[in-house]
């Protein structure tokens, strides 16, 4: 197949888009790197890997046939979506758009990368696919968490009204190599300032949860997706729920780290807790994550020294 990558030179997109050369699809990658990194997809150029630097919030236009649209732009951390908060809000309504008028105009299968954050808070606990979540929309988050909501909403209605062959995965917290040192997500955070002998930062008292699935699982989660005919969405995660504070002292641990643990005020809206059912995962693609939290941390330990020694 041909498949457009909308953020493809993101963490998770690069992934994807690597894992989809591997199994002999063409890839047209599109990002406008302003949360990508080209250093994630260098190695690609020299496979069937096409890249187009371009803004998805204005039309798409991608010469040839596509047979599927994976829509994965979108700044995806709480730093990035606070300093980016207009630009958060457009690429998960017009890029959203612009996305599903490129597989609609070439009549081609579209997934969204739709997230957790969809659950905002959640008074469900674990989170199925069926909660429709407990989301402040006027809050500092709500630019993501509503962003993605509408996303959501649109790809159905274009499912619904034009017809579109489409897919919703809700992304649960991921980690592994290529994620920036600065992300602002728990795992780099705490890798970053653990690799530096830094104090490691935990916001809030360190007992809310969080579930963290290596990138290699998500990814075979995404395209078991794909190649269904699923439309309604999918948690893709590992339900296995540790607390904040012990991902970060297992991450101290596995640095050999001289950090101490330092706390900090709860951001705004920051959820308690999260994890996800994944039964209509593994009833429906028969998926579910093979990569230990441990054995997931240390690769992702080993990017980040090599990142922290080039500088």
């Amino acid at each position: 197949m041909r498949v457009v990558v909308t953020g493809a030179a993101g963490f998770i997109g690069s992934h994807l888009s690597e894992a989809l050369l591997d199994r002999g699809h063409t890839v047209v990658g599109i990002d406008n790197l302003l949360t990508g990194d080209m250093a994630n997809v260098a190695h690609l150029r020299a496979r069937d890997f096409h890249f187009i630097r371009h803004d998805v919030t204005r039309y798409i236009d991608v010469n040839g046939p596509v047979d599927f649209v994976l829509h994965w732009a979108s700044p995806a951390s709480p730093i990035d979506y606070l300093e980016l908060p207009i630009q958060t809000l457009k690429v998960g309504s017009l890029g959203t758009h612009n996305a599903l008028g490129l597989a609609m105009a070439k009549g081609a299968g579209f997934m969204l990368a739709s997230t957790s954050e969809v659950y905002g808070d959640p008074l469900e606990h674990p989170q199925k696919e069926t909660y429709w979540g407990h989301v402040n929309p006027v809050g500092p988050r709500g630019v993501y968490d509503e962003a993605k909501r509408f996303a959501e909403a649109l790809t159905l209605a274009y499912h619904r009204y034009h017809g579109v062959d489409t897919r919703i995965v809700r992304i649960f917290n991921t980690y592994g190599p290529r994620m920036r040192l600065r992300d602002g997500r728990a795992v780099p955070a705490f890798m970053s300032q653990a690799l530096r002998n830094e104090d490691v930062t935990v916001f809030g008292d360190g007992t809310q949860t969080r579930s963290f699935c290596y990138v290699t699982d998500l990814v075979d989660g995404v395209l078991r997706l794909m190649a269904s005919d699923i439309t309604d969405p999918v948690n893709i995660g590992n339900p296995d729920e540790v607390t904040i504070e012990e991902i970060a002292r297992t991450i101290i641990r596995l640095t050999g780290s001289r950090s101490r643990i330092v706390y900090r005020p709860l951001p705004v809206d920051d959820p308690k807790q999260r994890r996800p059912d994944i039964t209509r995962a593994r009833t429906l693609l028969g998926w579910e994550p093979m990569v230990g939290l441990e054995e997931g941390l240390l690769k992702t330990v080993d990017y980040f020294k090599r990142r922290l020694v080039a500088g």
